[in-house]
């Protein structure tokens, strides 16, 4: 069974740096993409910034310059690295990943979520 795992969110003051890591666990996975998406109360979530099998990476234009997204097949784990925090960064970080498996073929999982808060 395929799982993800977020850590490394926490309290950080504006300006800092956050890394968040995403472990999916499971047998014989294969990652196809991973994104990592912010969810704010009352607001819809969105996504943040995404990474494909092949290297290649989007960013919504609030992280571009500030976050970069990467992807340990090795581990089986993707990161987000937060640089330059602002207030407004402040929400649950949530990743999903699509996975292909042998038994379920490809399947899109979400991990539960970590938050990030960033102070003024």
């Amino acid at each position: 069974q395929v799982q993800l795992r977020e850590s490394g969110g926490g309290l950080v003051q504006a300006g800092g740096s956050l890394k968040l890591a995403c472990a999916i666990s499971g047998t014989g996975v294969r990652v196809n993409s991973l994104d990592w998406y912010r969810q704010v109360p009352d607001k819809p979530r969105e996504v943040v910034a995404s990474v494909y099998s092949r290297g290649s990476t989007f960013y919504a234009d609030p992280a571009k310059g500030r976050f970069t997204i990467s992807m340990d097949n090795d581990k089986s784990t993707g990161y987000l690295q937060m640089n330059s925090l602002r207030p407004e960064d402040t929400g649950i970080y949530t990743c999903a990943a699509n996975v292909y498996t042998w038994r379920d073929g490809s399947r899109d999982y979400w991990g539960q979520g970590t938050q990030v808060s960033v102070s003024s």
